[in-house]
């Protein structure tokens, strides 16, 4: 079988560009996440993409995702509802070229349908330009969520890059 997947790569290069999204609840709060919690990036990757398709770190051992967590430039910050766990997302910080990818991002089931991934992605971008990043990118393909694509042209981001793969 012979399926295509779109994959989109899109970029934001000024806090300027940034149309950000108002908190749509009161409780919200972001953290970053310190020190490292494998787990949580493991429940987090496991829970939101398993909708999605999101399989490359599910063969991951625990060495692997404490290694991966632990290099320098890699930061995750949590979305929370009071104390209740909502999204997260993962920065890559790459500090010589002055660029941050934003690698997974996503808000848990219970949360879609609440403006919340407009909010959380206003925030990672305005978190990653905080670090002295001059580009802020991030890919996302037809397997995400079916509104991914028009939050992040939403949000400010522009497409440089598309592609089609097969699978």
């Amino acid at each position: 079988m012979n399926n295509q997947v779109k994959r989109n790569y899109l970029e934001i290069k000024s806090i300027n560009e940034l149309i950000e999204a108002k908190k749509p609840l009161e409780n919200l709060h972001l953290e970053k996440v310190l020190p490292a919690d494998f787990q949580l990036n493991k429940f987090f990757y496991k829970e939101i993409g398993k909708k999605h398709r999101w399989v490359d770190r599910l063969v991951w051992s625990d060495k692997n995702w404490t290694d991966y967590l632990n290099t320098l430039g890699v930061a995750t910050y949590v979305l929370k509802n009071n104390e209740d766990l909502v999204g997260y997302f993962e920065q890559n910080i790459y500090s010589q070229n002055k660029e941050c990818e934003i690698a997974y991002f996503g808000i848990l089931e219970e949360y879609i349908g609440k403006k919340i991934g407009s909010y959380l992605l206003s925030e990672a971008i305005k978190k990653s330009f905080e670090t002295g990043t001059k580009r802020i990118w991030v890919h996302t393909c037809s397997l995400d969520h079916k509104h991914a694509l028009d939050n992040y042209l939403s949000r400010g981001m522009k497409v440089f890059k598309s592609e089609s793969i097969s699978f």
